[in-house]
């Protein structure tokens, strides 16, 4: 990335070029701002340059090399389909395509529609009362929680992070069925399958995710 920094004096000049030395000491964030105003983001690491070049009392020109770990960048968007809540204001499961109900179980397809053009993951937040959760892809890989939630609990599963944690941050992995994938959502419109046991109006799952691309223009 080549640098051109100008200061109003040498004294500025140097507190400029300071700033810029902590900034790219640690991870840092290279972020792009589309036309639509949203911004993208990845996390860098400096690997080299700041040689610095000066081209006149307050103006020098260097060049610093990042390497990025992860080489999609993230919007700062967040993308949501809700699934329950309270009857009154929005039905049960509204947000499903089809949706086979009991009286305490529900059981349907969710829309999901990522506009970036990687996989994204998403965030599961369930809010009980309700158990044995299980949610699986447009492709058919299945994640499953078997724990229960009563009615004041949350449970957060974080696909991307490989976490499953509850409202008080405790650990709730062991609950997991066996083999479980946390899948991503594939690009495109995509149909995913939520299944909740022991269900009441109050129950409503929350998936979240934030879309990625190779380059953002």
């Amino acid at each position: 990335m080549p640098l051109d920094i100008v200061g109003r004096n040498r004294a500025h000049l140097r507190s400029l070029i300071s700033r810029l030395a902590r900034a790219v000491a640690q991870e840092c964030s290279l972020v792009l701002v589309d036309d639509e105003g949203v911004r993208w983001s990845t996390p860098v690491y400096r690997t080299g340059g700041g040689e610095i070049e000066l081209a006149s009392t307050n103006d020098v020109q260097t060049t610093i090399s990042f390497r990025a770990p992860d080489p999609y960048f993230t919007a700062s968007t967040v993308s949501t389909q809700r699934v329950g809540g309270d009857p009154g204001t929005t039905p049960f499961l509204s947000s499903l395509v089809s949706m086979p109900l009991a009286a305490s179980q529900a059981i349907g397809e969710i829309q999901l529609d990522n506009t970036g053009d990687v996989p994204a993951y998403p965030v599961w937040e369930v809010y009980g009362p309700g158990r044995d959760l299980t949610v699986t892809s447009p492709t058919g890989e299945t994640l499953r929680w078997t724990g229960s939630l009563s009615a004041t609990e949350k449970l957060v599963v974080d696909t991307r992070n490989g976490t499953v944690k509850d409202g008080t941050g405790a650990n709730r992995y062991a609950l997991l069925d066996t083999a479980p994938r946390f899948w991503t959502v594939p690009p495109g419109v995509s149909t995913a399958t939520v299944r909740l046991l022991d269900t009441t109006a109050a129950s409503r799952i929350v998936c979240s995710w934030r879309p990625r691309r190779w380059m953002v223009i």
